[in-house]
């Protein structure tokens, strides 16, 4: 006598399974669309705000002041260095830093670094200890403009892990260069 075997349980099982798994990562793939989608507004939100800057002053307080509501991060510190005058501006003002520190961060650049950290980088200033995640973005400019360093932290760890997420910070720190020749320059 023949034995039925049934196949029909472990099919729907099997089907309901991968039905799940695909649920799964369209879920996953939407979150990836609107946080994309949420940090593009973001980067265009502050690359306005630097556009609407009235002059070098302004631009480094949208920069160091807006810049961190604006793009969701809890610290934004640049630093610049043209001939031997280094500067490094944050949210605690501006300073006066030795050159040679500013060029150190340039050489160890290649465009960007995105990194977790225990502490962030020295041009942090008094929020290097708060920094658990960073990226350091070169600034460009042709001399006699000033060359340095933008750096974006927060507190969190993860967040700075995308080849998009780059693009976007390699857009910002463009525009902001481009700011600064524009105002260095008239």
């Amino acid at each position: 006598m023949a034995t039925v075997i049934d196949f029909e349980q472990k099919a729907v099982a099997r089907l309901k399974q991968r039905v799940a798994e695909v649920e799964e990562a369209n879920q996953d793939l939407i979150a990836f669309a609107r946080g994309h989608s949420g940090a593009v507004s973001a980067i265009h939100a502050a690359a306005l705000a630097a556009i609407d800057a009235e002059g070098l002053d302004h631009l480094i307080h949208v920069v160091t002041q807006l810049w961190p509501d604006i793009l969701g991060l809890d610290a934004v510190s640049i630093a610049l260095v043209a001939g031997d005058v280094g500067l490094r501006a944050d949210l605690s003002g501006m300073q006066f830093v030795d050159p040679r520190l500013i060029e150190r961060s340039i050489s160890d650049i290649d465009s960007l670094v995105m990194r977790a950290c225990d502490r962030g980088h020295p041009l942090f200033g008094p929020a290097a200890d708060l920094i658990r995640a960073e990226a350091l973005v070169r600034l460009e400019n042709a001399p006699p403009l000033p060359t340095g360093v933008l750096a974006l932290g927060q507190r969190r760890t993860q967040g700075f892990s995308t080849r998009h997420g780059s693009e976007l910070l390699l857009f910002l720190a463009a525009t902001l260069s481009r700011m600064m020749g524009r105002w260095l320059l008239d």
